[in-house]
């Protein structure tokens, strides 16, 4: 696995750098395209949900959840079509 990759972002009007691993990354640029908002957007909106969780951290089980509800809904569509 490579590296960690660093983004800077602006939150709150501060600005900031978050570094992750390319693949949450991805996950996250998705995450943000299925819901049309920015990658800048959602990083804001994952910050102010945090609470006293670390940046990086709340963006890792973030992307987790996203890729575990659209494995359980993709399971759930298989069943209602058998």
């Amino acid at each position: 696995m490579p590296g960690l990759r660093k983004r800077s972002v602006n939150l709150a009007g501060h600005a900031t750098s978050v570094a992750l691993e390319p693949e949450f990354w991805a996950v996250l640029e998705t995450m943000a395209k299925d819901r049309r908002i920015s990658l800048a957007a959602l990083i804001a909106e994952l910050d102010t949900k945090r609470g006293e969780s670390l940046l990086a951290s709340f963006c890792r089980l973030s992307a987790l959840a996203f890729v575990q509800q659209k494995a359980a809904g993709g399971k759930k569509r298989k069943a209602e079509t058998a």
